[in-house]
């Protein structure tokens, strides 16, 4: 789980990084970014149950990592060297990948960290905490870039999030069984989010002219 939460910060950074970079904000910016994106949905989760200080700054490795790969995607994208051809649907599916692992991983944990904290018996709480963990970032990452969060308008993201930290929290009531728990909540979210790729699956839309 540790080995794909850094995946999932990488990832995360590197997305947080690219939205900086389309709006053409400076390499101060796209640390920023890059560190919202990486580190905000736990530091949300935290303060939500009190968990203080927030474990991205108990653990310094989040936000290292986070800012490592920040400062390697704005090179990249300073130098602007074209993309070799056959390379990007390549670079979108690893991407894509990348992502659902991170989602995954760090909402099974929030979740975990609910049910390791003294709100354990708050079911509801505890799924929503697994939730905030998996997208707050992101959500946090759009708002700073003037955006409409990408979980409210692509893809089936945020309910394959839901519904990952629902199986964990259900099935740690009732078998107490970490692992089982842990693979079950991870792999949910991950073919969810595969299916949807897959099939083209969104939610319904009103479209308001």
């Amino acid at each position: 789980m540790m080995l794909i939460e850094n995946v999932g910060i990488i990832a995360f950074a590197i997305s947080g990084a690219v939205v900086a970079a389309r709006k053409d904000m400076d390499i101060f910016g796209i640390n920023l970014l890059a560190l919202v994106t990486a580190t905000g949905g736990g530091l949300v989760r935290d303060l939500i149950i009190n968990n203080t200080p927030p474990a991205m700054f108990v653990n310094p490795m989040y936000t290292i990592i986070a800012l490592i790969t920040a400062n390697i995607a704005f090179l990249v994208l300073y130098l602007k060297k074209p993309m070799p051809k056959g390379i990007s649907p390549l670079y979108d599916k690893s991407m894509f990948w990348l992502d659902t692992l991170g989602l995954a991983a760090f909402t099974v944990d929030g979740t975990f960290t609910g049910i390791n904290s003294p709100y354990s018996d708050n079911m509801f709480l505890v799924a929503f905490l697994g939730v905030v963990t998996g997208i707050g970032g992101g959500i946090m990452r759009d708002v700073f870039a003037d955006k409409v969060p990408y979980v409210l308008v692509k893809h089936v993201y945020a309910i394959a999030c839901i519904a990952g930290s629902i199986v964990t929290v259900v099935l740690w009531k009732y078998t107490a069984n970490e692992v089982v728990t842990t693979l079950a909540g991870f792999f949910t979210i991950v073919i969810l989010r595969w299916l949807a790729m897959h099939f083209e699956w969104n939610l319904p839309t009103v479209h308001l002219q």
